[in-house]
C-alpha cells in the first residue's frame, strides 16, 4: 500500500462494525431466532420447531455468537497491538446484539463514518446483499427517531485474501494429518459451501463481472479459485499432486422443486466410497466461523455417513480467529480507508480472479423476491 502518512491512518473512518448472522443462546431462544430469520415468509411454529431440532441437538445454543465473541476480542486486540486506534463494535442480524441497536450505540458514541466486516467472504444475495438489506432497514429506522445521520460502508470481499486462504490451506493440511497414515496420501479432498438456488447463483456478482456469465456466476467461481488455491497449497506442501478434489454442497433449506446448487456433500461422499475413495477431508471454505451449519451438517451428519460407508473423513477447522485473519481485516480497512482518501493502493489478492470491488452496483446480486434498498452500494 503506498499510503500515507502513516500506515495506521483509517480517517474518514471512526470505528468497525462487526456484522454477522446471529444465533439462539438458549433452547427458548431457538424459535424466536428462525422467526426472525423466516420473518415475511409464513412459515408456522410448529414447523420452525422441527427446522431447530438441529439447534436442541446442542442445547440450543449456536456457536455462532462465542465465536463472533472471540473474534472481536482478536480484531481489538490485532489493532491495538498495531497501533490502530479504531473502535470496534459488533451487531446481528437476527439475534442480540441486533444490528439496529448496535447502530444506536455508534450514534451515541458520536460516530459517523463506519466501515463494516460482514463475516461472510462472497458474492452472492444471501452472503453480500442481504447484509446490505439490512443495515439499509437499520439506517432508515435510526432516521425516523430523529437520531445522527450514519454512513456505512462495507469491507470488499475477502475470499482471496492470502489471510483468508492460508488459515484454511494450513486446516486442510491438520485434517490430513489426523487421518491413518495408509489413507491420508489418497485421501481427496471436498471442498463445502452453502448451497443455494442456482437462480440466485447465476445472479452473484456485479453486472459487469465477466464470472457472472459462468455456469454458477461469482458466488461458484469464487468459491471454486479458493478451493484450487487451497488444494494448489496442500499439494506443495505434502508433494501429493495431483490430488482428486470438489467443490460441493450442504446446508440446502429450499422446496424440493426448485433447483438449487449440487453435489449435497452426503451425496459426494456416497459417490466418493463407490468409486473407491480411501478417505476424505471435508474443508468448509464457504464458512468464517465453525458454526451450526459446520457443526451440525459436517461434524454430524456427513459424519455419520462416512462411518456408516466406512470411509475414514477429517473436516479441516474455519479460519474463525486466526491472527493472520485478524490481520487481514486491519489491512481491509487501511486499504479501504486510504481509497477513500484518494490514495493509490496496491489490493492484495491471490489467483486469477483479482481483487474484489469497494463498492457495490444496484444490479450486483439481486433480491430474488423483490427489489429492495440496499447501502453501501453506487
Amino acid at each position: 500500500m503506498s499510503d500515507s502518512p502513516t500506515v495506521t491512518d483509517h480517517a474518514p473512518y471512526d470505528a468497525l462494525l462487526l456484522l454477522s448472522f446471529g444465533g439462539p443462546e438458549a433452547p427458548e431462544d431457538v424459535v424466536p431466532f428462525l422467526e426472525n430469520v423466516t420473518r415475511g415468509r409464513g412459515i408456522p411454529k410448529e414447523r420452525l420447531a422441527e427446522v431447530g431440532k438441529h439447534y436442541f441437538l446442542f442445547g440450543g445454543v449456536s456457536p455462532i455468537n462465542e465465536q463472533n465473541r472471540e473474534l472481536l476480542a482478536a480484531l481489538r486486540k490485532d489493532f491495538a497491538e498495531h497501533g490502530l486506534d479504531l473502535p470496534v463494535y459488533w451487531g446481528n442480524r437476527n439475534w442480540a446484539p441486533y444490528l439496529v441497536d448496535t447502530l444506536r450505540e455508534l450514534a451515541a458514541d458520536g460516530h459517523r463514518r463506519v466501515l463494516t466486516l460482514a463475516t461472510s467472504a462472497y458474492a452472492g444475495y444471501s452472503g453480500c446483499r442481504q447484509y446490505r438489506e439490512n443495515l439499509a432497514d437499520a439506517l432508515a429506522q435510526l432516521a425516523a427517531e430523529g437520531l445522527p445521520e450514519l454512513r456505512v460502508d462495507k469491507l470488499r470481499h475477502f475470499y482471496n485474501h492470502p489471510g483468508f486462504v492460508g488459515p484454511m490451506a494450513d486446516a486442510a493440511l491438520a485434517a490430513l494429518a489426523a487421518l491413518p497414515a495408509e489413507v491420508r496420501d489418497r485421501a481427496h479432498l471436498a471442498f463445502t459451501t452453502h448451497s443455494i438456488p442456482d437462480a440466485m447463483a447465476e445472479s452473484s456478482g456485479a453486472p459487469d463481472d465477466p464470472a457472472r456469465g459462468r455456469p454458477g456466476g461469482a458466488y461458484v467461481a469464487q468459491h471454486l479459485e479458493v478451493a484450487r488455491l487451497v488444494a494448489d497449497a496442500v499439494a506443495g506442501a505434502t508433494g501429493v499432486a495431483p490430488r482428486p478434489w470438489e467443490l460441493v454442497f450442504q446446508s440446502r433449506s429450499g422446496a424440493p422443486h426448485v433447483p438449487w446448487l449440487e453435489p449435497d456433500i452426503c451425496d459426494h461422499l456416497e459417490a466418493l466410497h463407490e468409486a473407491g475413495a480411501a478417505a476424505v477431508v471435508m474443508v468448509p471454505i464457504g464458512f468464517v466461523s465453525d458454526h451450526m451449519e459446520v457443526k451440525y451438517d459436517l461434524d454430524t451428519e456427513a459424519t455419520a455417513r462416512a462411518a456408516e460407508l466406512g470411509l475414514p473423513v477429517a473436516r479441516a477447522a474455519t479460519v474463525g480467529a486466526d491472527p493472520r485473519f485478524t490481520a487481514a481485516v486491519r489491512e481491509l480497512v487501511l486499504e479501504r480507508a486510504a481509497v477513500e482518501r484518494g490514495a493509490r493502493v496496491e489490493r492484495c489478492a491471490l489467483g486469477a480472479l483479482g481483487a474484489s470491488h469497494d463498492v457495490c452496483a444496484v444490479a450486483c446480486c439481486p433480491n430474488p423476491r423483490a427489489p429492495r434498498p440496499a447501502a453501501a452500494q453506487l
